[in-house]
């Protein structure tokens, strides 16, 4: 298979695929309602699709102004090792480059080694001036 087999959509996926692709990618799990909420609140997002089926997609989360958060990049394993997730930041990043304004800051949470992905596209490491933190909320 190669690699112009696979088309860039600017495209949601829907809940069941979102949390299939997050599965096979080996992110960690979220609950269907809360999936289901989250996906209302994207900003934009991208599907890699191969013929009828979603292979990969990433999200931009945000206010849509000040704020935006690039996320759920994932591809299933199978179709990995294709420049994929380069092209699915690529496409995150086009779209941020259109309509955000030129104020706004932009983050990422980055496994290693995806960090080098995201330094192609001009992202840094914050630290030491600042830190990534996170939080989950459990029941």
């Amino acid at each position: 298979m190669s690699s112009s087999e696979y088309r860039v959509e600017a495209r949601i996926p829907a809940v069941e695929t979102y949390l299939g692709l997050r599965k096979a990618a080996g992110l960690s799990p979220f609950s269907e309602a809360a999936a289901e909420r989250g996906l209302k609140g994207s900003v934009f997002g991208v599907s890699v699709m191969l013929g009828e089926e979603t292979v990969g997609m990433g999200r931009i989360i945000g206010d849509g102004g000040c704020f935006f958060q690039i996320t759920d990049i994932a591809v299933k394993p199978a179709h990995q090792g294709r420049g994929l997730g380069k092209r699915i930041v690529a496409a995150l990043v086009d779209h941020l480059r259109e309509v955000a304004p030129a104020s706004a800051y932009v983050s990422l949470i980055a496994d290693v080694p995806a960090n080098r992905l995201y330094a192609q596209f001009g992202f840094r490491e914050t630290a030491p001036r600042s830190v990534g933190m996170s939080m989950v909320i459990g029941k």
